[in-house]
């Protein structure tokens, strides 16, 4: 018989097919005569009334066809159990029950519309349909998460039962309003308790015959602990002994109950007890509190926020709370809980894939820990002294806050609708599957049954999928700005001098908020804010706005009081520019990246302080993106070029130079910064790549480039103030890290400097006006400035400091074919022309490759020299009292050593492989690599030593903003050091720091050696 065509198309009115994407046709296969028979195909219509309400029921379901396929899969399950009636057909109990009873119709439809994993136990054990039925009395049935004994010889499977059974009424009235999201989070921890309790009796049951039942309290923790559990969560806990005698026996229960409960429920994570996975598993009363008071960090602190006594003997559970408490409430004031604290704060958002990272619901920004982040931190440092603010749980530990005055009325109850939005969307998520995710998927289908699950229906012009969203995105930016408001704000409040609408801390309670956060001197920060903010001016106005987001990046850094005094500085300067604090109210990540590069780099903020409009530099992201060299050049030029006096011209040219550092500098600080770091897109348009300046070898680069423009403009000064003969030739020849575009923040400017004299003009002419150039040249770019100074050095001409500061190109020719010793035609290695004649330059640059690229290579004397000038150069160069371990340039597998070992092959096989031939350090490396010159794991361990010791090298100079080689190994200067490069652990970067040093000396010396 066939089926009549529009029968579809009318059950698609109920939400049939949506999923299907059917239409409804099979929907109507299995509502028809063949399947539940609740639908006539030949009228179009339910059989009878009941069948209308119920298929009304299953159309209000988060997913009809879902639903229905559970439902017909049930009534299988129950036909295979069920003897049919004369017909042969069977009768189903559940069919008539749901016809029957409204409530178990409503919950029923709900649980199967929303879980499928619910609904797979329902068609395993059909029978328990009955626990959603309505009691006698018109009750629903209870949901409180109590477990009902069950039957049977097994009973870890009994548990598995009651667990299910349990389960399936607080879903019920989960969905369909019975209880609230409070209601609902404290059932589940109680039927966690509960589920704990039967696990540690079936443990203790199983205990050898004759042993005595140890002491043993199973403590919750986290969101157990906490009284908000979700649907799929580990659940944290923590064994504690009486004794030492309870010890065997207590750690066979704990194993044993942790296996129990993964087999019943969910897992057990006991990774909070003191030294998580690597400590013993249970410890007695009297080791936990030896450890806790010695060795714990602050987060274990924290953690014991929420801690409850959840089974076995409650009396030692509680007594293990009430013994840690004092250590609790004291956590804030130890010495290490401010770097505890910004840990904690970073540990929200990381090591989430950045393709979730803005739908994770949990650990994104916007999310569940951002409140209760807040929250703890706020119990922590207020707790000490206000005992009403202890209670474990997220929203009972808000409302004391609000209560105590120690957060805003309406800021809590913003907080109070975000965190149950948040954790109703968790838990839709994870009663689908019963799985555990805080992820919101992308896949449109799954959207539309989440937004559904959550009540949100279609209006005009708006999807129930946009209604989702839009709440979602004013709940987490809400979430956000109050994260920063909760922590920041108060602080501002308190000092301001007019009225707040919100708290405002006592000066005492605000210095210790500062304090906590990281800032060494509470009372000048205080002051600083207090200039800030203070009066009832609009720049005042602005900056209170402003200051909560600045204080929580100056609060990660190692020294937030910096960050907090250069900020002040530029302000100061600037605080009355009309555009100032517009853009960085509105300049979008503006004010988080001036925040990072004040707290992070005081070479940063110097240049600043000299040129604070560089700021705007931070607002576009072409405009963190280095210059291409040709467009430097010609805006250097340019600038020289509108100024007849020589000194004026330079510094116009010197104060170009200045922008640019700051825009390689900024851009070199933020590029490890997240959403922060600017792309990797040239500035100029320019068609080719860039590598963004997180690559050493860009920021080496983009240096040289700005050296290179800043000497072709000042040439062209210093030539146009020094009469020089007609046809004069002169260039410039960029050496050592210049040379090979290499150059750091502190580099000087290593160059040769070289002319030809005009035909018919005296050699001694010559040389004379081509050292009045040089001269000029070096004396323009030294002039006293509040711009950086960029030395000019020539000591590596022939004869270094006794030789001629200028020599023609007949004379260096004469020199390097009669005299030239073997370490000259090392450092020729890196000579590559800068500015000036490039004819000359060019001619330069032909006239000395047979000298650095010598057709026969070395010597075996030759190469004995240069391995004796290295050893001599390392002790007697070597700073007094320096550690060659983190020395970046001299130490051990630093630049010199690698470097070296890369010269020495250039120099024994470039005359006959030209590949080798190149200024770059990692260029000739990897050449010689290709050739078979360097072993590849060789050439891969001098390869990060190098480019790591370059790192570490700039990196110190931004953080100290003055020149150092030394990596120190403790303090806020490693830590600077290690949080500009990506580390979060100072101790850490030393041990990777150390251990890539080791390897790339090992490596050069093999090279060296060979």
């Amino acid at each position: 018989m066939s089926r009549p065509t529009r029968a579809p198309g009318r059950l698609a009115r109920y939400g049939f097919g949506t999923a299907e994407g059917d239409g409804g046709a099979r929907a109507a296969d299995l509502l028809g005569p063949e399947g539940l028979r609740l639908w006539q195909p030949a009228e179009q219509e339910p059989v009878d009334e009941a069948a209308a309400e119920l298929l009304a029921a299953l159309s209000r379901a988060a997913d009809p066809d879902l639903a229905l396929r559970q439902l017909h899969r049930i009534v299988e399950a129950e036909g295979r159990t069920t003897e049919g009636n004369a017909e042969g057909r069977v009768a189903s109990p559940l069919l008539a029950d749901v016809r029957d009873d409204p409530g178990l119709r409503r919950r029923l439809i709900a649980v199967l519309g929303a879980s499928a994993a619910l609904g797979d136990h329902l068609v395993a054990h059909p029978e328990h349909y009955q626990a959603l039925r309505t009691a006698p009395d018109g009750l629903a049935p209870i949901a409180e998460g109590r477990l009902e004994p069950a039957d049977g010889g097994n009973a870890v499977a009994a548990l598995r039962t009651a667990y299910r059974l349990a389960l399936l009424r607080i879903a019920a009235a989960d969905l369909t309003g019975g209880r609230g999201l409070e209601q609902t989070m404290a059932a589940l921890s109680a039927l966690a308790d509960a589920t704990l309790s039967a696990a540690y009796e079936i443990a203790v049951a199983e205990l050898a015959e004759g042993t005595e039942r140890p002491r043993l309290a199973v403590v919750a923790m986290g969101k157990c602990g906490g009284g908000e559990l979700n649907y799929v969560s580990d659940v944290d806990v923590i064994f504690v002994a009486a004794e030492d005698a309870d010890l065997s026996a207590a750690t066979l229960v704990a194993t044993r109950l942790i296996y129990i409960c993964g087999l019943v429920a969910w897992p057990v994570d006991a990774a909070l007890r003191p030294e998580g996975s690597r400590g013993p598993l249970v410890r007695t009363l009297a080791s936990h509190l030896a450890y806790y008071r010695r060795w714990a960090r602050t987060w274990e602190f924290q953690a014991l926020l929420k801690a409850r006594p959840a089974a076995g003997d409650l009396p030692l559970a509680q007594e293990w709370i009430d013994q840690l408490a004092p250590l609790v409430w004291r956590a804030a004031e130890r010495p290490e809980a401010v770097e505890d604290v910004r840990a904690m704060r970073r540990r929200i958002i990381d090591h989430i894939p950045p393709k979730e990272l803005e739908r994770e619901i949990k650990r994104g920004p916007g999310g569940l820990r951002d409140i209760e982040f807040a929250v703890q931190l706020l119990q922590l440092v207020h707790g000490r002294g206000d005992e009403t603010l202890r209670p474990p749980g997220t929203i009972p530990a808000l409302r004391a806050l609000v209560a105590g005055g120690y957060v805003g009325r309406a800021d809590g109850e913003a907080l109070l609708r975000g965190y149950r939005f948040l954790r109703s969307v968790e838990h839709r998520l994870q009663l689908q599957g019963l799985r555990r995710t805080h992820t919101v998927p992308a896949e449109p289908g799954a959207l539309r049954w989440l937004a559904a699950a959550l009540g949100f229906t279609a209006a005009p012009g708006r999807s129930a999928v946009e209604s989702f969203r839009a709440e979602w995105v004013t709940h987490a930016t809400e979430v956000r700005r109050l994260h920063a408001k909760l922590l920041y704000r108060p602080l501002l409040e308190s000092v301001a001098r007019v009225p707040a609408d919100g708290l405002r801390l006592t000066p005492e309670a605000a210095r210790n908020r500062l304090e906590i956060l990281g800032f060494a001197d509470p009372a000048g920060a205080l002051r600083h804010l207090q200039a800030l903010t203070g009066g009832v001016s609009r720049t005042a106005a602005i900056q209170r706005t402003l200051l909560p987001v600045l204080l929580s990046e100056f609060a990660d850094a190692p020294e937030p009081d910096r960050g907090l005094l250069n900020y002040r500085k530029v302000s100061d300067k600037l605080g009355s520019t009309p555009w100032y604090l517009r853009l960085l109210r509105d300049g979008g990540p503006v004010a988080r990246r001036l925040a990072r590069v004040l707290a992070l780099s005081r070479y940063v903020a110097d240049l600043l302080a000299r040129d604070p409009e560089a700021l705007r530099l931070l607002a576009e992201e072409n405009e963190l993106a280095p210059r291409a060299p040709e467009v430097l050049r010609e805006g250097f030029l340019a600038a020289a070029a509108r100024h007849t006096e020589p000194v004026e011209a330079t510094s116009a040219v010197r104060a170009l130079r200045r922008r640019e550092l700051v825009r390689v500098a900024c851009a070199d600080v933020l590029c490890r910064a997240g959403a922060l770091a600017p792309s990797p897109t040239r500035a100029d348009g320019a068609n080719r790549p860039a590598r963004g300046l997180s690559d050493i070898t860009e920021v080496g680069t983009a240096l040289a480039d700005v050296t290179d423009a800043t000497l072709a403009a000042a040439l062209r000064a210093a030539q146009a103030s020094q009469p020089a003969p007609a046809g004069l030739r002169f260039a410039v020849i960029g050496m050592g890290r210049l040379g090979g575009y290499e150059s750091n923040y502190l580099s000087d400017a290593d160059v040769l400097f070289v002319y030809d004299p005009p035909p018919g003009t005296s050699e001694s002419a010559a040389s004379a006006a081509a050292h009045a150039v040089a001269e000029e040249l070096r004396r323009l770019l030294g002039v006293p400035a509040p711009d950086p100074p960029l030395g000019v050095d020539a000591d590596l001409r022939p004869e270094g400091r006794q030789g001629p500061l200028v020599r023609s190109l007949a004379a260096y020719a004469q020199y390097y074919a009669r005299w030239s010793k073997v370490w000259e035609a090392q450092a020729l290695l890196r000579a590559r022309f800068v500015c000036g004649d490039a004819e000359l330059g060019a001619e330069f640059e032909a006239m000395i490759e047979p000298v650095r690229y010598p057709a026969d290579g070395l010597t075996r004397e030759q190469v004995v020299e240069i391995r004796r000038i290295k050893a001599r150069v390392e002790t007697e160069r070597l700073p007094r009292g320096a550690d060659p371990a983190t020395h970046t340039k001299l130490g051990r597998g630093g630049l010199a050593d690698v470097e070296w070992a890369v010269q020495l092959v250039q120099l024994r096989h470039a005359g006959a492989n030209p590949a080798l031939r190149g200024t770059r350090t990692l260029d000739a490396l990897a050449a010689a690599e290709r050739a078979g010159l360097i072993d590849p794991t060789d050439a891969a361990e001098m390869a990060a030593g190098w480019a790591l010791a370059a790192q570490v090298r700039n990196a110190l100079m931004l953080v100290r903003g003055r020149a150092g080689d030394q990596l120190p190994r403790h303090g806020v200067e490693l830590a600077g050091v290690a949080r500009l490069l990506g580390r979060d652990d100072p101790g850490e970067f030393l041990d990777e720091y150390l251990r890539t040093g080791r390897r790339s000396r090992a490596a050069a010396e093999r090279v060296l050696d060979a």
